[in-house]
C-alpha cells in the first residue's frame, strides 16, 4: 500500500479511508499514542495503537527516533488540538532507535549541543522548520529572476581570479603537499599543477557573471562561495551560498529598486508558504527572549518583523549622512562603540549598521556612495568628487539584527579609469584580461549585487546565529560531517 504524508493526511477532507503513513517517532506515550513525524511539515499526526493486541516485544521498539510504518483507519481525533489521527491496525518497525543512545530526545537541547549533531539535528522541530524554510527561500530565489526574465549562470567555483582583491581565499591543488615541486626562484612551481596556475575556491561569481550580462542583459547566479576570513562570529561561515544578479544598462539607482524588490518578493512567498513553520520559530524566538535584558529584546515578533519590511519601503542614506549621523549618535559620543567613529572615511562595522537601522531609522536601510579606499576595485567612481574624498557608486542594505544583507554596486564601465584603478591597487591586468575585454568591447552601464544566502535565511527564520540556517556550517577549525 502506496504510504501519504502527513502534511497530506492533515488536510485531508475524507475520514474513515484506510491509510499507510511512514516517518520518525517523535514521542510514545502510554503504550498507545505515536506522535509520528515524516519531515513533510512541522505538526505530527497521532497514531494510537490498541496496546492490548500488540506484542509487548513490538512496543518496547517503539522508541523516540526509530521509523515506522503504520496502516489504519484515518478518523477525526477526539483529542485537543489536533484533526485527525489515525487508530491502528497493522504497525511495523522499520528501523529501531535505541532510546538511550538517541540524542535527540524530545527535551530542550541547547544550539550549541545541536550543532554538535548537525546530521540528527534536523529532526528536531525548530531545525525541521529551518530547512523547509530554507527550501522555500531557494525555490523563491529562482521563481522571481524567472518571471523577470533572467538567465542562470552558473560560474566556475574554481578560478583563478580573486574578485573581492581581499585574498582570503582556499586554494585549490594537485600538488603533492608534502613534495611541492619548486621553480628556479625556489617558489612553488604551480605549472606542475592540475591547472597549470594557481588556483582557488571562488569567492563571488560577478567578475564572471558581468560577462555574460554583457550578452544576456540580465543573469543571475546562486551557487556556493568560500571565504577563508578567520572570523569566529555568529554571522560568517567558511563556505555558504551567494545570490549575485548583474544587469545590463542598470544604474545604482536601478540597482537599489531591484535590491528591494527581490528581497520583499522573497520574504512574502515565505510567508505565503511557510505559514505553520514561522508560526512555531516565532513562539521559539519569544521563549528564547524571555531570558535577556529587555533592551537586547527584538522590537517586534518574528511575523510582524517580517511583514513591517514588506510594507516599508527601505530607507536610502548616502554614506556621508550615516557618518555624520553616527558621529553624533548617544553611544558614539559616550564611548560606547567598540569602533568610534571620529571621521569620514571609516570602514562601518556591525554595530554602526545595526544601530541605524535599530535605533536611528528603524527600518531597512540602503546605504550608498561609499568612500572609493574602502570598496573593491570594480565599482564605478562618482564624478565630480574633491580629492580626497572620492566616492563610488557603491550600495549596502542593511537589516534589523544582523547588519549588512546585500552589498553592490554600479560597475565601472570606463576602460581607462577601471585600468588605473587596478593599476594602483596592484592587481594583475594580465590575469584579468577578459574581465576587461567587457570594457574594450561594447561596454555599457551595468549594476549587480550580492545578498548571502543564509543571512536571507536568517532574518526570515529569526535565527541568531549563521550556523543554524545551513545544514553543515563551515567555519575554523571545524569542517564536521
Amino acid at each position: 500500500m502506496r504510504h501519504t504524508k502527513v502534511k497530506d493526511l492533515l488536510n485531508s477532507t475524507t475520514t474513515l479511508q484506510e491509510v499507510n503513513a511512514k516517518g520518525w517517532v517523535r514521542t510514545f506515550r502510554n503504550n498507545q499514542f505515536i506522535a509520528l513525524n515524516d519531515g513533510s511539515t512541522i505538526n505530527n499526526i497521532q497514531c494510537v495503537v490498541d496496546f492490548e493486541n500488540t506484542p509487548e516485544e513490538t512496543l518496547k521498539r517503539i522508541t523516540t527516533g526509530a521509523a515506522v510504518s503504520v496502516i489504519g483507519t484515518l478518523v477525526e481525533s477526539k483529542g485537543a488540538g489536533q484533526k485527525y489521527e489515525i487508530q491502528v491496525n497493522k504497525l511495523e518497525i522499520l528501523g529501531d532507535s535505541d532510546a538511550e543512545k538517541f540524542p535527540m530526545q524530545p527535551k530542550k537541547h541547547s544550539l550549541e549541543f545541536l550543532r554538535e549533531n548537525a546530521h540528527l539535528r534536523v529532526r528536531t522541530n525548530a531545525f525541521g522548520a529551518i530547512m523547509r524554510v530554507r527550501s522555500v527561500l531557494s525555490y523563491a530565489v529562482h521563481s522571481y529572476f524567472q518571471q523577470k526574465g533572467f538567465v542562470y549562470v552558473n560560474t566556475p567555483i574554481i578560478t583563478g581570479a580573486d574578485a573581492e582583491g581581499a585574498g582570503e581565499m582556499f586554494q585549490v591543488t594537485s600538488l603533492p603537499l608534502d613534495n611541492l615541486p619548486k621553480n628556479e626562484e625556489g617558489n612553488i612551481d604551480f605549472k606542475e599543477d592540475f591547472f597549470g596556475k594557481h588556483t582557488n575556491l571562488t569567492v563571488s561569481g560577478q567578475l564572471e557573471g558581468e560577462t555574460f550580462a554583457m550578452a544576456l542583459g540580465q543573469i543571475y547566479t546562486f551557487g556556493p562561495t568560500f571565504r577563508a576570513e578567520n572570523s569566529n562570529t555568529s554571522r560568517h561561515l567558511a563556505e555558504f551560498w551567494m545570490i549575485e544578479p548583474e544587469v545590463a544598462f542598470n544604474d545604482l539607482d536601478d540597482n537599489m529598486d531591484l535590491a528591494e524588490d527581490f528581497i520583499q518578493y522573497v520574504i512574502k512567498y515565505a510567508l505565503d508558504n511557510c505559514g505553520d513553520d514561522l508560526k512555531f520559530l516565532e513562539g521559539r524566538l519569544l521563549e528564547e527572549e524571555k531570558s535577556k535584558p529587555q533592551a537586547d529584546r527584538s522590537e517586534m515578533p518574528l511575523l510582524e518583523k517580517l511583514n513591517f519590511v514588506l510594507e516599508n519601503n527601505f530607507k536610502r542614506v548616502s554614506y556621508t549622512e550615516a557618518i555624520d549621523i553616527l558621529r553624533d549618535s548617544t553611544p558614539n559620543k559616550k564611548k560606547k562603540f567598540s569602533y568610534l567613529i571620529n571621521e569620514w572615511g571609516a570602514d562601518l562595522q556591525s554595530e554602526h549598521e545595526r544601530y541605524l537601522v535599530e535605533k536611528h531609522f528603524k527600518c531597512p536601510v540602503i546605504l550608498y556612495d561609499y568612500p572609493a579606499n574602502i570598496k573593491a576595485f570594480y565599482m564605478r567612481l562618482n564624478d565630480n568628487t574633491e580629492p580626497g574624498r572620492e566616492t563610488v557608486r557603491a550600495m549596502d542594505i542593511l537589516f534589523p539584527g544582523i547588519g549588512e544583507i546585500v552589498g553592490g554596486s554600479e560597475r565601472e564601465e570606463r576602460y581607462d579609469v577601471l585600468v588605473q584603478k587596478m593599476e594602483a591597487l596592484g592587481i594583475d591586468k594580465e590575469e584579468l584580461y577578459w574581465y576587461l575585454d567587457t570594457r574594450r568591447f561594447g561596454s555599457a552601464t551595468h549594476a549587480g549585487f550580492g545578498l548571502g544566502f543564509e543571512r536571507l535565511v536568517l532574518f526570515v527564520t529569526g535565527m541568531t546565529n549563521i550556523r543554524d540556517v545551513i545544514p553543515f556550517p563551515r567555519t575554523p577549525g571545524s569542517a564536521e560531517f
